[in-house]
C-alpha cells in the first residue's frame, strides 16, 4: 500500500497568498542571477510519472535547500510556460536528510490505474519520512514571463524561516510539450515497437523538465522514482540505478554533484549488452549488435587512456545510450550515460571521435564546469584539447591532426561567414540578458578554445607537463564550478617560471587578448604529423580546380579514395563545396568518377556529396537525394540539404519530397523544415550565417529558424 502523502493543499491556497512574492529583478535570470546565491541547494529529489498517451510528464520534485542569510522572502526559480505548477509546500527538513543529504529518503506515492474510463490520474506526491514534521505548509508561489526559453517561478517563503536552517520544497507539477521532453510515438523510433522519451538540457533547456537554479554555477545531488508503462526501460544521469519489480518504479541516484543541465532522463524499447569492466551500451534491439560489435573494448580503452593523462574516472560506469534520430545534436555528456545519436553509427571515425569527446567531458564539464554560460569554451576548449590527447595516444598522432586540420577547416568556414568582428568568435562572450545561452553554441567554443588549450600546454614545452596540470587542476575543482580565471591562475602557479617570463602579457598573445578579441585563433597548433593524410587531400582538390580539366580529371581518377580515411574523403568534398558553384563540366567529371562510391559510403559522406549536387542544381542525380531524404530521420542529415535546396532553383523538388515523408519526421524537425520552405531561407540565415552552410543548427530551445548560429561543417557534440 502507498504511503500517504502529507502535503496536502489547503483550500484557496494557492489563490490567496499570505503575502505577494517580491517583483523580480528586471532585466536578469532571476534564478541564475539572483535567488541561486541566496540559498544552498544541498539535493533534488524527483518524482517522474511518464504518461506518453498524452505526451505528458507528470513531477513532484523536491528541493533540499539552506539559506545562506536569515529570513530570505521567497525562492527564484528558472520554469517554463509548457511546465505548470499545481501546488508548491513547505516543510523544514527531516532529522535524517539535515544530518546526511548526501543519500536522503526519496519516497514518492503513484495513483494505481482504476478500471475503465477515469478522469486525469493525480500527481505524484511525496510521502511523509519517519522524522519528517506531519504536515507540509501550502505556499504562494508566482510564475512570470521572462524570456523566449524561460519563466521565473517565485515562491513565497515562510517569514520565520532562519539561516543554515535546512528546509524542503516540494513542488508538483505537470510539462507537455517542453523543450527538453522529446516524445515519439512508436513509429519514430528503429524498431516501432513501444513509445520512446528522452530528455536534453544543455543549455538552459532542463527548466522545462523541472523547476531549477537552471545555472552550471549550482551543483547538487539528485535522487529520482519514475514510473513507466509496463515494458518500458527508464534510464538515468545516475551512478546507481534499480528497478523495484514489487513497486513497478525504477530508483535513481546521483552521488556526486551536477549542475542542472545534466539530469538526464530516457525511456523506452532499450535492452543492454557489456563492452568492457564498467561499460555497457542500450540501444533498441534491432540495433545493438551494431552498436555492441563497433564499441566492444574500445571504450575501455579509451577510458584507461584518460586516466593516465587526468587521473581516475570518477563516475563509477561509462554507459552509452543510442537514441532515435530525433535527438537533436550528434552527442551529450550525461554523467554515467552518454546519450549518442543512432546515425552516427554508420560513420566508424565520427563515433570514434564522438564518444572520445563525450569520455574527455567525464572531467572537464562535467566533474569541473564552466559556472557561466559566457565561458562555454572552458567545458568544450578543454574537452576538445582532451579528446586529441586521448586520440593520439590511442589512434596516432596522424589520425589526430587529420581530425583537426578537418575541424579547424570548419572553424575558417565559419568564420568567414559570421565575419572576423562576430561577438560570438570571443571566448569570453558577452551574453545579453535574455539572451538564450544555447544560440552560444559555435564552433570558436569548440576550436578556438582547443587553440588556447593548445597554446598552453606548449609554453609549459612538454604535453606531459601540461597534463600533469590538468590533473592537478581537476583534483582541486572536481564537483565545483569555475571561471577562466581559476584555469589561468592555476597555471601559472603550477608553473611558476612561466609566471616568472609574464607569459600571460605577451605581445599579440596575451590572455586576455586569447578570452576577448573577435577573430580567429591567435595561434595555431602544428599538424605536421598529419600531412601524410592531409597532402593527399589537398593535391586531389589542386588536380579537379586545375586547367585544363581533361587532363586533371584523368590524373585525378588515378587516385582510389576509396581507400581513404572518412576525414580526408570529407575533408576533400568541404573543398569542393567552398567552391561551389563549380564550372558544369566539372560537377559532370565529378559525378562520373565519384558518385557511384560514395553513394555506398557512410551518410557523413553522403551528405557532403548530395549537397554539392544541389548547390551545383546537378539533375542527374537528383534521384540520390531524393532518396537519401526518403530514408533519413536525423536533422543532422535532412536540414542542411533543404536549407541547400531552398537556397536556389530546387524548392518545387524540396516540397515534394517533405510532403511525401513528412509523417516520418519527428514533429519539432517537421516544423523546422516547414518554416525553411515558406521562408526559402535556412536558419543561419537570419542569425549572421549562411543558409547554404549551416548544419543541424543547435536549436534546443524553441527549434525555430533564425534563432541560432547553425554549424553544417562539423559534428556538433555537446
Amino acid at each position: 500500500m502507498a504511503a500517504q502523502c502529507c502535503c496536502r493543499k489547503a483550500p484557496g491556497a494557492e489563490a490567496a497568498p499570505a503575502r505577494p512574492p517580491p517583483e523580480p529583478p528586471p532585466a536578469l535570470d532571476v534564478a541564475s542571477a539572483s535567488s541561486a546565491q541566496l540559498f544552498r541547494l544541498r539535493h533534488l529529489q524527483l518524482g517522474l510519472e511518464l504518461r506518453p498517451e498524452a505526451r505528458e510528464l507528470a513531477g513532484c520534485l523536491v528541493l533540499e535547500l539552506c539559506a545562506r542569510r536569515p529570513a530570505p522572502r521567497a525562492l527564484v526559480l528558472d520554469a517554463h510556460p509548457a511546465l505548470r505548477l499545481h501546488s508548491a509546500a513547505f516543510r523544514r527538513a527531516p532529522a535524517a536528510a539535515a544530518a546526511a543529504a548526501a543519500e536522503p529518503p526519496c519516497a514518492f506515492a503513484f495513483a494505481a490505474p482504476g478500471p475503465g474510463p477515469a478522469p486525469p490520474p493525480p500527481l505524484p506526491a511525496f510521502c511523509e519520512a519517519p522524522g519528517a514534521e506531519p504536515a507540509c505548509c501550502p505556499l504562494a508561489f508566482r510564475v512570470d514571463p521572462f524570456t523566449d526559453y524561460g519563466s521565473s517561478l517565485t515562491v513565497t517563503l515562510p517569514p520565520e524561516l532562519q539561516e543554515h536552517q535546512p528546509f524542503q520544497v516540494i513542488l508538483r507539477y505537470t510539462s507537455t510539450d517542453a523543450p527538453a521532453i522529446w516524445w515519439l510515438d512508436p513509429e519514430l523510433t528503429y524498431g516501432s515497437a513501444k513509445p520512446f522519451v528522452f530528455t536534453q538540457g544543455h543549455s538552459v533547456c532542463n527548466r522545462s523538465f523541472f523547476p531549477c537554479f537552471d545555472t552550471p554555477a549550482v551543483k547538487c545531488t539528485y535522487s529520482a522514482v519514475v514510473k513507466a508503462p509496463s515494458g518500458v526501460q527508464v534510464l538515468m544521469s545516475a551512478t546507481q540505478s534499480t528497478y523495484v519489480e514489487e513497486e513497478g518504479v525504477y530508483r535513481f541516484h546521483m552521488e556526486h554533484p551536477v549542475p542542472a543541465y545534466l539530469v538526464a532522463l530516457v525511456a523506452g524499447d532499450l535492452q543492454p549488452a557489456d563492452i568492457g569492466p564498467r561499460s555497457r551500451v542500450w540501444a533498441e534491439p534491432c540495433l545493438l549488435p551494431t552498436a555492441t560489435s563497433k564499441l566492444s573494448g574500445a571504450v575501455e580503452q579509451w577510458l584507461s587512456a584518460a586516466e593516465r593523462l587526468y587521473g581516475p574516472y570518477l563516475w563509477g560506469r561509462y554507459d552509452i545510450v543510442f537514441l532515435p534520430p530525433s535527438f537533436p545534436i550528434v552527442a551529450m555528456e550525461n554523467p554515467c550515460l552518454t546519450f549518442i545519436i543512432s546515425s552516427i553509427l554508420e560513420s566508424d571515425e565520427f563515433l570514434v571521435i564522438d564518444v572520445i569527446h563525450e569520455v574527455a567531458h567525464s572531467w572537464f564539464g562535467n566533474a569541473v564546469t564552466n559556472a557561466t554560460w559566457e565561458e562555454m569554451w572552458l567545458s568544450e576548449g578543454l574537452a576538445t584539447y582532451a579528446q586529441r590527447r586521448i586520440t593520439t595516444e590511442t589512434h596516432g598522432a596522424a589520425f589526430t591532426c587529420l581530425e583537426t586540420a578537418f575541424r579547424l577547416d570548419a572553424l575558417r568556414r565559419q568564420m568567414k561567414l559570421l565575419g572576423e568582428d562576430s561577438p560570438v568568435s570571443k571566448l569570453q562572450v558577452k551574453l545579453e540578458p535574455g539572451v538564450n545561452p544555447s544560440h552560444l553554441m559555435n564552433l570558436f567554443t569548440y576550436e578556438k578554445g582547443y587553440c588556447f588549450v593548445y597554446y598552453l600546454s606548449q609554453l609549459c614545452g612538454d604535453p606531459q607537463r601540461f597534463d600533469d596540470f590538468l590533473r592537478a587542476y581537476v583534483e582541486k575543482y572536481k564537483f565545483t564550478s569555475v571561471v577562466a580565471q581559476d584555469l589561468l591562475d592555476s597555471f601559472l602557479t603550477f608553473f611558476p617560471e612561466l609566471k616568472e617570463q609574464s607569459v600571460d602579457c605577451r605581445a599579440g598573445l596575451e590572455f586576455e587578448r586569447w578570452l576577448n578579441a573577435t577573430g580567429p585563433p591567435l595561434a595555431e597548433p602544428d599538424l605536421s604529423q598529419g600531412s601524410s593524410l592531409t597532402r593527399p587531400v589537398e593535391a586531389l582538390f589542386q588536380l579537379w580546380t586545375a586547367e585544363p580539366l581533361d587532363q586533371a580529371a584523368a590524373s585525378a581518377s588515378a587516385i582510389d579514395i576509396s581507400k581513404w580515411r572518412t576525414f580526408q574523403t570529407a575533408l576533400f568534398l568541404d573543398r569542393l563545396l567552398d567552391g561551389s558553384p563549380l564550372p558544369q563540366e566539372v560537377v559532370m567529371s565529378l559525378s562520373k568518377c565519384y558518385s557511384s562510391l560514395l553513394d555506398s559510403m557512410n551518410a557523413e559522406i553522403r551528405i557532403r556529396w548530395l549537397q554539392i549536387v544541389v548547390r551545383n542544381d546537378y539533375y542527374p542525380d537528383l534521384h540520390r537525394v531524393r532518396r537519401f531524404l526518403e530514408s533519413q530521420m536525423s536533422r543532422m542529415y535532412t536540414i542542411p540539404l533543404y536549407e541547400d535546396l531552398c537556397t536556389g532553383a530546387l524548392k518545387s523538388f524540396a516540397l515534394e519530397v517533405f510532403y511525401q515523408t513528412q509523417g516520418r519526421l519527428h514533429p519539432n524537425l517537421r516544423r523546422t523544415i516547414q518554416q525553411i520552405l515558406s521562408q526559402g531561407l535556412g536558419p543561419g540565415a537570419e542569425s549572421g550565417g549562411a543558409a547554404a552552410d549551416s548544419e543541424p543548427g543547435l536549436l534546443l530551445g524553441d527549434e525555430a529558424p533564425g534563432s541560432a548560429i547553425s554549424l553544417r561543417d562539423v559534428n556538433v557534440s555537446a
